[in-house]
């Protein structure tokens, strides 16, 4: 395993939905690997299982078979509590409808994942300093005591990408991160995702549209449960009309 160089290392992963005549492979043997500091899009037209392999990466799900490394720990059978620990300290989640709780303001939004830090045992004070660097670094340092309700779009997504960067992840796991928002904020978060990526983050987004996808350094394309496609031009190869539910 090379968990100095990749952050991500996928072997044979299946993921099995229902038994016997109505099993279905959302994952059918995925391979894939992603270095410490990519940026990487995962595509796929409607059903073909790339929000089950979102899922995974981000331990909100386990494969039916197969290994999933997450910078260097094998996570693939680890229980409900051990997984939702991984979550909190090596991923940070960005999702289109934000997942902001509506009644907090940005900052206790932001602080919110370091109350269940266990390797961290930070004091108040302490939390609320570094949710508000958090803040400040997504240009919302004016914005700490606002609830999402007195905020644009484009802000709520940079409090959440703020709470995502508050344990200091191995990862950032990208939802349809502008999937919500108009033009100009699409472009402003973008320009924050290149900018998180060029200080050293790794990013794995699932997006749906090309021009999204093209920023990333990769595009994985996902179609019948299999990576079909896996390089700098594979949006391409994505674009698919019609198809079940996602997976």
């Amino acid at each position: 395993m090379e968990s100095n160089e990749n952050v991500i290392e996928i072997r044979g992963m299946t993921r099995v939905y229902g038994m016997e005549d109505a099993m279905v492979y959302a994952l059918a043997g995925v391979d894939l690997q992603v270095k410490r500091g990519e940026f990487v899009a995962i595509m796929g037209p409607s059903g073909s299982g790339k929000s089950t392999l979102m899922n995974i990466l981000g331990c909100l799900d386990r494969p039916t078979d197969g290994e999933y490394h997450l910078d260097g720990e094998d996570v693939s059978q680890l229980d409900r509590n051990d997984l939702a620990i991984v979550r909190n300290l090596k991923i940070g989640f960005v999702f289109q409808s934000y997942n902001l709780l509506p009644r907090l303001s940005a900052v206790k939004n932001v602080m919110l994942p370091l109350l269940y830090n266990v390797e961290e045992r930070l004091t108040e004070d302490e939390r609320y300093e570094r949710a508000v660097a958090a803040l400040e670094a997504v240009g919302l340092g004016e914005r700490l005591h606002h609830r999402p309700n007195q905020m644009s779009g484009g802000q709520q997504q940079r409090v959440a990408i703020a709470r995502a960067l508050i344990n200091k992840p191995a990862i950032i796991l990208a939802d349809e991160p502008t999937g919500n928002l108009d033009t100009k904020s699409s472009v402003e978060i973008m320009d924050l995702l290149h900018t998180l990526h060029a200080g050293g983050a790794t990013i794995v987004m699932v997006t749906h549209e090309p021009d999204i996808a093209s920023h990333a350094q990769r595009v994985v394309c996902v179609r019948d449960g299999k990576i079909i496609s896996d390089g700098r031009d594979g949006a391409g190869h994505c674009l698919e009309r019609g198809g079940r539910d996602d997976a």
